[in-house]
């Protein structure tokens, strides 16, 4: 991947927090990388180079800066829009394909060549797939030895190393030390068995609020809870039960604890919170595209940090949109929480609040849940058919070549329209460019003057100058409609 050297430079320069994450400083001196706003002096221009990710600095044989920490950087999806399938790539390394795969089997389930996928990641992001998941592993494994008390051993399962021995190899290799000599004191001590606190970097600005009110509206009664500033949820991995729970950390981050008995799930599970609050998106990037539209301008101006919200797990976003079709939020909220006490399992040290697990595929499919849940018998029958598929194919829910694939991958199972293929797109496979054009509220908040509505025809014509955004628009435009919504109920009432 070509970068200007002198741009580069000045970036370094002037420490600009704006290329932090989008670009990594090698120091040939003394071989170690940094960030942009490493406090360290400024080397000399003859003696850098700049690369586009960290993996692509480790692979050309620098360690990371002890003091600007690398493993704190935003973690930034600078090629969306460029390539899409690099990002579908890095969501598969990041729930383990690397772990479980070789880069050939990755590529095939993306649906292209070996030799194509290693092309796109070296233009992209300037290294394999194999050394971006190398990286990952070891900045994680860095991370949680600077920001808990977890011992070596279990730092070293948790972050995916195969055995205490390669992690320690690895360590001495990159860092010629071992990894308990990084360890500087401090760090949260967890709180009881299992539980870990990380923080997870984003990149400003982020309306933190606005994603817990999203999530806090569709909080599955049982499943999740929103109170307190703070984000929870019951979760099963890899057929362990725990917990996590999300809130505001200090600097730009997000502080996640999770409670599990083992800790080999981590980066899975790490993975998954970041989709959940779209911790890798560019803000800055997208608002000055989208900033482009007259109509999107003073909505992005008005709420530059709102994200996409993601989702937890595809099967039960799926039952979610299904029972959310043609009613509302709330209702299909109430709707979900009665699926759960009738199918859930308990979870296991309930505190009250969060009782249950969200039932597996396997207990939904072919199961009455008209009868015991209440509620229409179409709609009972289309998530009843939708776990059966997923019961055949798990991956079903899994990233595909395109959005387009995607969409009709999902519309080709009972209960699924197009609308609610195009909001899965959008929580759980973080498409970018995913847009249900067909929803109410996205029409009202586009009416005219007069207060005409497009139709959803038109306003897919529309969206087009949105690209490779379009989902980012639509989170705009669901904010304004619900303002606008809340200002006719107060007039309402006032009069």
């Amino acid at each position: 991947m070509d970068m200007d050297h002198d741009a580069c430079y000045r970036a370094i320069c002037t420490r600009d927090a704006r290329f932090d994450g989008r670009l990594f400083t090698g120091v040939k001196t003394t071989g170690i990388y940094c960030r942009p706003v490493c406090p360290a002096r400024v080397p000399k221009r003859e003696n850098v180079v700049f690369f586009p990710s960290a993996a692509a600095a480790q692979e050309a044989g620098f360690r990371p800066c002890l003091r600007c920490r690398p493993e704190t950087s935003p973690d930034l999806a600078a090629w969306h829009g460029t390539s899409n399938t690099v990002s579908r790539a890095l969501a598969l390394i990041e729930q383990g394909a690397l772990d479980r795969g070789d880069v050939e089997e990755l590529a095939d389930r993306l649906g292209i060549g070996e030799r194509q996928l290693r092309r796109l990641f070296r233009r992209h992001l300037g290294a394999s797939p194999i050394a971006v998941a190398q990286t990952r592993r070891v900045l994680l494994a860095k991370q949680l030895i600077h920001q808990t008390r977890l011992s070596m051993t279990e730092i070293a399962m948790a972050s995916g190393f195969g055995s205490v021995r390669r992690f320690n190899e690895t360590f001495q290799q990159l860092f010629r030390r071992p990894p308990a000599s990084l360890r500087r004191g401090g760090g949260d001590r967890a709180r009881d068995a299992g539980a870990v606190r990380i923080l997870l970097p984003y990149r400003p600005p982020y309306d933190f609020q606005a994603m817990l009110a999203f999530l806090s509206a569709r909080a599955i009664p049982g499943v999740e809870a929103v109170e307190g500033g703070r984000y929870r949820r019951s979760i099963e991995i890899d057929g362990q039960c725990g917990s996590i729970s999300v809130e505001a950390g200090t600097g730009n981050a997000l502080a996640a604890t999770i409670r599990l008995p083992t800790l080999t799930a981590l980066p899975a599970i790490i993975a998954r919170i970041r989709r959940v609050f779209d911790l890798a998106a560019d803000p800055l990037a997208i608002n000055a595209h989208l900033a482009e539209d007259p109509q999107l301008a003073p909505l992005v101006a008005a709420r530059p940090g709102l994200r996409v919200p993601g989702a937890w797990d595809g099967f039960e976003l799926a039952v979610r949109a299904i029972l959310g079709q043609q009613i509302s939020v709330g209702a299909a909220t109430m709707l979900a929480g009665r699926i759960v006490q009738a199918f859930g399992d308990p979870l296991p040290g309930a505190d009250g609040v969060l009782t249950h697990l969200f039932p597996r595929p396997a207990r939904l499919s072919g199961a009455d849940i008209t009868a015991r849940v209440g509620m229409p018998r179409a709609r009972a029958s289309a998530i009843s058919s939708m776990a059966a598929a997923v019961e055949r194919d798990p991956q079903i829910f899994g990233p595909r070549r395109s959005l387009e694939d995607a969409v009709a991958s999902l519309r080709a199972l009972s209960g699924i329209g197009e609308w609610t293929a195009q909001y899965i797109a959008m929580r759980l496979l973080r498409e970018p460019d995913a847009f249900p054009a067909s929803d109410i509220g996205l029409m009202r908040a586009m009416a005219d003057a007069e207060g005409r509505r497009p139709t959803a025809v038109e306003l897919l014509q529309r969206a087009e100058a949105w690209r490779p955004w379009r989902a980012y628009a639509a989170i705009h435009l669901w904010a304004a409609d619900a303002a606008q919504m809340k200002d006719r109920t107060d007039a309402r009432k006032a009069a």
